[in-house]
């Protein structure tokens, strides 16, 4: 491969996975700060799902048949670039999910399709793939890491008064905002993401020219419908049917890693990055991963990548304490070994062993899976699974009055859990408190809840578990009947084992039924008469 060619196929993998990455880890937290209510955040997250299944059926189909794939990728990416750029400044519901389902349904299929332009500009997929997708990697890490100094409270930064440049970046470090602060803040992720669409959408242009694969009388003119048909090989089922598992298992740790990371003693500002510090063991994996490929061979490196996820899964699950934080951060560069070998691994296993003429389709079978039906899944089942495993420890609680009845005051005392505050009034009235969380943390929780606002309440006292603290709302509040406030105390462990079981059974299944042909031989050749 031509070193030009090389690098723009790189700089492709960059943009398409930073647009990715800029606005997905932190959309678990934005969207209840807009006040959306459970069903409707389950509805927006299942957009990009949604889209990938579309897109086995739609965008793909395109780009084999009818489009010129680097002319397809331009297209979707000026289009849905403009979608998520306008997310910044848009707060109602429907208006979210529209553009966020525009976006989504422009944007999945030009991951497959990134792919096929290039393994049709490579000549060795197995050796090259790897170091061209490290590209998308880097891209990822780019758009995670800056929320470090992004999302920082500067008035407390500032207020440290730091003698040294150590003592500044240990307050900027541990000085994460919170409440309206740090949703005005988030929605600024979705600038940045749109605005690295609209750039790859003209770099595109610059792309390796990928000609689309007129359909003949033997395919049908259905892409995914000759790709679907490889399912009669029992291997290729068998992967297919792993690979729903391992999507579902990935997705958990997006759903509630950002919740877990908090109650080890992980500030708000470092969630992200430290959720991302897979990406960066995922470089290295990534360029070795041809040499495992042939010493180890496809079913060993795919259940290798498999208990990468069990292993993580079981660290938070059974070490799920501060003590454990060194760990629990560290075991998070499994992710390079989860992705590289397993996803990175069936991409080129199927541009390996599927049909030329339906190839891009064919990694979009995949994509069906590892983007679509698992997070499908996991999206609208691990909310009540968390919900299921959270108990409710509420506050003791007293009334009093002032003034006329116009100050209401609570004492609260809740043991040392991260969950959620529950009010009972208003409109998806819920906020997170951290352990040890301090009298101005709580104030500042409780000023973010929709219902409530600044200048509404003052919490005053030392900082719970160990203190009892007094809260007192002023003004209309004060005359509501609040008569409890509570914490939500997760069951982590429990929830953690359920997605490291089933990466075991993954595994197992992979190891004792995939039996694919030998590096090199191709579906083609057994492939069944289309009929």
């Amino acid at each position: 491969m031509q070193r030009t060619v090389f690098y723009k196929l790189f700089a492709m993998m960059f943009l398409e996975f930073f647009i990715w990455g800029a606005w997905l880890p932190l959309i678990f937290g934005y969207l209840p700060s807009l006040g959306f209510s459970s069903w409707q955040q389950s509805l927006i997250l299942n957009a990009f799902p949604v889209a990938a299944i579309l897109a086995m059926f739609f965008g793909n189909q395109f780009a084999d048949r009818n489009f010129a794939a680097e002319k397809f990728l331009a297209v979707s990416h000026l289009i849905g670039g403009a979608s998520i750029l306008a997310l910044a400044w848009v707060h109602d519901f429907w208006t979210f999910f529209a553009l966020m389902l525009v976006h989504c349904v422009l944007y999945v299929p030009t991951i497959s399709i990134t792919n096929s332009i290039a393994f049709a500009a490579m000549k060795d997929a197995q050796r090259e793939f790897g170091i061209v997708r490290m590209g998308g990697t880097i891209g990822w890490i780019a758009a995670a890491w800056p929320p470090i100094f992004l999302l920082v409270d500067w008035k407390k930064v500032s207020d440290s008064n730091a003698k040294s440049v150590v003592d500044w970046l240990g307050a900027v470090f541990g000085s994460g905002l919170t409440g309206i602060e740090m949703q005005n803040a988030t929605a600024y992720t979705y600038l940045v993401a749109g605005g690295a669409s609209i750039v790859l959408a003209v770099f595109s242009l610059t792309l390796p020219h990928t000609p689309a694969k007129p359909a003949t009388d033997s395919n049908e003119g259905l892409a995914w419908l000759e790709s679907m048909k490889l399912l009669a090989h029992p291997f290729v089922l068998v992967l297919w049917i792993v690979t729903l598992i391992d999507s579902f298992v990935h997705n958990c740790f997006f759903n509630w890693t950002g919740r877990f990371l908090p109650t080890v003693g992980v500030p708000g500002n470092w969630v992200t990055p430290v959720m991302s510090i897979g990406q960066i063991a995922e470089i290295l994996t990534m360029a070795v991963l041809g040499t495992f490929l042939k010493r180890f061979g496809w079913r060993w490196t795919m259940v290798i990548g498999i208990l990468g996820h069990a292993a993580r899964f079981a660290v938070f699950a059974y070490c799920g304490d501060e003590s454990f934080k060194w760990l629990i951060v560290t075991v998070n560069l499994l992710h390079g070994v989860c992705y590289a070998f397993f996803f990175a691994t069936v991409y080129i296993f199927v541009d390996e062993h599927f049909p030329k003429d339906a190839r891009t389709s064919a990694q979009g079978l995949f994509n069906l899976m590892i983007l679509g039906i698992g997070a499908l899944v996991a999206n609208f089942a691990c909310p009540p699974m968390f919900n299921a495993l959270t108990e409710v420890v509420t506050a003791t609680t007293v009334k009093g009055s002032k003034d006329g009845n116009a100050v209401q005051t609570l004492t609260m005392n809740i043991p040392p859990a991260e969950g959620s505050f529950e009010l009972p009034f208003g409109k998806n009235t819920t906020g997170r408190i951290p352990n040890n969380a301090s009298a101005a943390q709580v104030q500042t929780t409780l000023e973010s809840v929709d219902g409530i606002g600044a200048g509404n309440v003052q919490v005053s006292g030392g900082s719970l578990p160990k203190d009892t603290l007094t809260i007192e709302f002023t003004g209309a509040l004060a005359k509501r009947d609040i008569d409890q406030i509570g914490s939500g105390r997760v069951h982590f462990r429990e929830l953690f084992q359920i997605p490291c079981f089933a990466a075991l059974v993954a595994a197992i299944a992979l190891a004792l039924f995939f039996h694919p042909p030998k590096i090199g031989s191709s579906v083609v050749a057994t492939a069944p008469t289309a009929h």
